[in-house]
C-alpha cells in the first residue's frame, strides 16, 4: 500500500481525524496547536537526566505528543506504509527501525566530535550537523505524516541540548517551503550546502537578536 503525496493541481485534500473528516484548510488550526504541543514537550524534557540523548523512543514521543490528539490511529507509531514525497519514495517501511535506531546513534556520535565552543568553528560544525540530521530523518520518513515539522521541532530540542537559541526554519509558506524543498532536493545529491545556508542564517539571526 502507498500513500502519495502528489495531488491534482487545485485539489483540495481531506483526512480522517479524531474530529472527523475535515479539509486541509480546517485542519491548519489544529496542526499550528499540536506544533505548540511538541514545543512545549521539548522544553519540559530539556535538561532532564532522562533525556541526555535523543533516542527513537523521545522521537516517537514528541510525534504522538505534537499529533497523537489528532491521529491518534497512527501518530507516535512508525509508518506501516510506504509512502512518496517530493517525487521520490521513501525508504522500505519495515526498514525504518533500524534505520532510526542508527540515525540517534550517529547522532550521538556526531554530537560527541563536535569542537569546543571556544573555536571559531564550533557554529558551522553545528550548522553541518543540523543539516545533516535534518535531511536523513526527512529521508527515513518514519512516520505516515510530519516528518518535516518532526525533523524542525528536533533541530531545536538539539540547539537547545547544545545551550543555543531555537532557531524558526521557515517552510511553512510556499516560497519558503519551495527552497526548503530545493535544499532537501540537493541534498538527496549529497549538497548539502543549501540547506546549511538555511539553518545557518536562522541561526546566524536568533544569535543576534538573543544579544541585543
Amino acid at each position: 500500500m502507498k500513500n502519495s503525496s502528489t495531488k491534482p493541481k487545485g485539489a483540495t485534500s481531506y483526512k480522517d481525524t479524531a474530529f472527523g473528516i475535515i479539509s486541509r484548510s480546517k485542519l491548519l488550526k489544529f496542526e499550528i496547536e499540536g506544533i505548540k504541543k511538541g514545543l512545549e514537550y521539548i522544553s519540559s524534557i530539556v535538561g532532564k537526566d532522562k533525556y541526555t540523548s535523543i533516542t527513537p523512543e523521545l522521537i516517537r514521543k514528541l510525534h504522538e505528543v505534537s499529533f497523537g490528539w489528532i491521529f491518534p490511529q497512527w501518530a507516535g507509531k512508525y509508518r506501516k506504509i510506504q509512502v512518496t514525497f517530493s517525487d521520490k519514495e521513501a525508504p522500505q517501511y519495515f526498514q525504518v527501525p533500524e534505520l532510526m535506531a542508527n540515525l540517534c546513534k550517529d547522532l550521538i556520535e556526531r554530537l560527541k566530535y563536535l569542537p569546543s565552543k571556544a573555536k571559531e568553528e564550533y557554529i558551522i560544525e553545528v550548522v553541518t550537523l543540523l543539516a545533516w540530521f535534518q535531511y536523513r530523518f526527512v529521508f527515513i520518513h518514519p512516520f505516515q505524516d510530519y516528518n518535516g515539522r518532526t525533523a524542525r521541532m528536533l533541530t531545536i530540542l538539539i540547539l537547545l541540548k547544545l545551550n543555543l537559541p531555537p532557531i524558526e526554519l521557515k517552510a511553512e509558506k510556499e516560497v519558503d517551503r519551495k527552497q526548503y524543498i530545493t535544499a532537501m532536493r540537493k541534498a538527496d545529491e549529497g549538497d548539502y550546502s543549501l540547506l546549511e545556508q538555511l539553518i545557518g542564517e536562522a541561526l546566524s539571526e536568533t544569535l543576534l537578536s538573543s544579544q541585543m
